[in-house]
């Protein structure tokens, strides 16, 4: 009995989980100096937020981190909070801004808010007063119509000799709305309204483009640029290929392998008649787990870019999803594959290196951030550097 015990608690998770997602943390770091580079003169941030696209801000962070980067990007408090664990002396910007009762959780772990309101601006000069003298981003609207001060109040604010001495931003930035389509006549109109911008706040590191922006050129690449997509391996830029290195693959179980004959339907609504004998793998992944209903080959509205639906790679192959996607299970049809390459327990990838996460996302008619970022609790992750040869 002890024995059986000992066995169990020297099993691997990873080995034996229904879910598996590697991250590859040397491809993540050597994306982003490659987007260092890219940025020219300017410094590259990382944008960490949403749980690092899904790949785990402490294990991303602490390899960003430990690769150079020193500006850093979150979405709430909390992602700051966690991540100033694993990046010790780092700047961290907090896009969400400061909240009333905050306060003292951003003073404790040095997080710098990202001011972004006329609301906030009015909360943070009375926490000024009263607490001192403590660094922030001012974050300016140039067209997109999401968060940032307006132009005009701004470059006003630059030019307000009543301003309380304490308020002293030490970023100013704002966002494009287009930088995917470098046609977009938007990107030029922004850019030019941020220039009005930074120079109203000369001797103030200004920050203007995120991953998509990098790829429009030295002139949005301003003091600081904020890769993000693009260092986790997506697609930043419509219509181009992507030179990043994938990060994240996803993998799951087979859980069987059934045969079927021509004329028999397949899963939710029997929307797929098949027109063969065939093999099905049904594979332990759904959309539970972030992988999108809309992927299913057949009953399913909305999608027109890839009607015949999503894709999995296994035994030197794709393969193509059979019927809809279900709450915790997906049938692929493996007929062309060689009758004894697949069996149960063997493991598709969902996405990674066979299968890019921006041709998930487009089967799924979405994006490559919305498919990291579902990414469900399920999967056991490892953690690997120098091509896989190290797991951590």
């Amino acid at each position: 009995m002890t024995e059986l015990l000992d066995d169990f608690e020297n099993e691997d998770p990873f080995a034996t989980a229904g879910l598996r997602l590697t991250v590859d943390l040397t491809a993540l770091t050597e994306n982003w100096k490659d987007m260092a580079r890219r940025s020219g003169r300017a410094r590259a941030a990382a944008v960490v937020k949403a749980d690092a696209y899904g790949t785990g801000i402490e294990d991303a962070g602490e390899a960003l981190y430990m690769a150079g980067a020193r500006d850093f990007f979150v979405a709430t408090v909390d992602e700051g909070v966690t991540l100033r664990l694993y990046a010790p002396d780092a700047r961290i910007f907090v896009l969400s801004g400061i909240w009333p009762g905050t306060e003292r959780r951003f003073f404790e772990n040095d997080l710098v808010p990202v001011i972004s309101s006329e609301e906030q601006l009015a909360f943070w000069m009375a926490v000024l007063s009263e607490y001192g003298d403590y660094p922030c981003a001012l974050h300016v609207d140039t067209g997109f119509n999401r968060l940032g001060l307006a132009m005009d109040e701004a470059i006003a604010l630059a030019d307000d000799v009543s301003r309380p001495a304490s308020f002293a931003p030490v970023l100013v930035m704002s966002h494009l709305a287009c930088s995917d389509d470098p046609s977009s006549p938007i990107n030029r109109h922004q850019l030019e309204s941020f220039r009005r911008v930074s120079a109203a706040y000369e001797g103030i590191d200004s920050s203007l483009a995120a991953s998509g922006g990098i790829f429009l050129g030295s002139d949005y690449h301003f003091d600081l640029t904020r890769p993000g997509i693009s260092m986790y391996g997506g697609e930043a830029v419509s219509g181009m290929t992507n030179p990043m290195r994938p990060v994240v693959t996803a993998e799951a179980r087979i859980i069987q392998v059934r045969t079927a004959n021509a004329g028999q339907s397949v899963s939710y609504g029997h929307s797929v008649q098949l027109k063969r004998d065939s093999r099905l793998a049904i594979v332990s992944v759904g959309y539970a787990d972030g992988y999108m209903r809309s992927q299913s080959s057949t009953g399913v509205p909305l999608r027109q870019s890839v009607p015949q639906g999503g894709q999995a790679f296994i035994a030197g192959r794709t393969v193509p999803i059979a019927g809809r996607i279900s709450m915790d299970m997906t049938i692929f049809d493996v007929t062309d594959l060689p009758e004894n390459a697949v069996r149960a327990g063997d493991y598709v990838e969902l996405f990674g290196k066979n299968v890019a996460v921006d041709d998930v996302a487009r089967a799924a008619g979405t994006i490559g951030y919305e498919i990291l970022t579902s990414i469900g609790l399920r999967h056991e992750r490892r953690y690997v550097v120098d091509d896989e040869s190290d797991a951590i």
